[in-house]
């Protein structure tokens, strides 16, 4: 069944995307890293099946701590989303499907927003494998075509769960734990109204990590996340 007609079955899950942006320089970040990982581990949100991405950002690393999960390109990222979104760039926060965005460790507003993304139907992403081959992950993909336009398929490669001891900055002295962190983001092709899209590729893991998972998701770079999928790296 495909996650556009899920979206009209009781019973049913339609995948939201849940992106935060967070850094561990940011003394804040920690309550908002906690609720990811409730989210991902305890799914609280009738008929949504959240998955989620955790983005370190790297405009705090002058202040005292580098974050060894940071990366510019999430910090431009949550730029293109406060752009498209007009709001603020700020840590910790959190984007649910592309479209609303909500501070990071408010468990309120964030499950309303995930259930406002629950209500909207999704096109149908498979994963079809997602296998590791020494330092790189062959990933088969299938998504079906749109009912609409033309949109960018992504593929995000994250370490399963990470955990920093800090010992600069303002989070000195805390042990983070982290879930989802993001080591690989990636364009993969397109989808059309005219065409679906299925290709299997291979991308190079950057990370340590022997746990690590693949999420697929539709979407115009900062738009609207209209079809995703998670799978475990096997």
């Amino acid at each position: 069944m495909s996650a556009l007609q899920a979206a009209d079955q009781p019973n049913m899950r339609v995948p939201v995307l849940a992106e935060l942006f967070t850094s561990e320089g940011c003394s804040s970040c920690p309550p908002a890293d906690a609720l990811l990982l409730k989210l991902d581990q305890m799914q609280p949100v009738a008929h949504a099946r959240i998955i989620v991405l955790s983005e370190h950002v790297d405009y705090w690393n002058s202040l005292g701590w580098k974050d060894p999960f940071s990366s510019a390109q999430f910090t431009d990222r949550q730029e293109m989303y406060a752009h498209a979104l007009q709001s603020e760039k700020y840590t910790p926060q959190m984007v649910i499907d592309g479209r609303w965005q909500v501070l990071g460790s408010d468990a309120k507003e964030v499950e309303s927003a995930i259930t406002r993304a629950a209500a909207r139907p999704k096109s149908g992403v498979r994963i079809v494998t997602a296998k590791r081959d020494d330092h790189e992950a062959v990933i088969s993909v299938a998504v079906d075509a749109l009912q609409s336009g033309k949109k960018d398929v992504w593929i995000a490669i994250a370490d399963d769960h990470d955990e920093t001891s800090v010992r600069k900055g303002e989070n000195a002295g805390r042990t983070l734990k982290h879930v989802s962190v993001v080591r690989s983001l990636s364009k993969a092709g397109t989808v059309t109204k005219a065409a679906a899209f299925e290709k299997t590729l291979r991308v190079p893991l950057n990370s340590p990590a022997t746990d690590m998972r693949v999420v697929v998701f539709v979407a115009e770079l900062a738009g609207p996340v209209v079809g995703l999928a998670m799978e475990r790296l096997q």
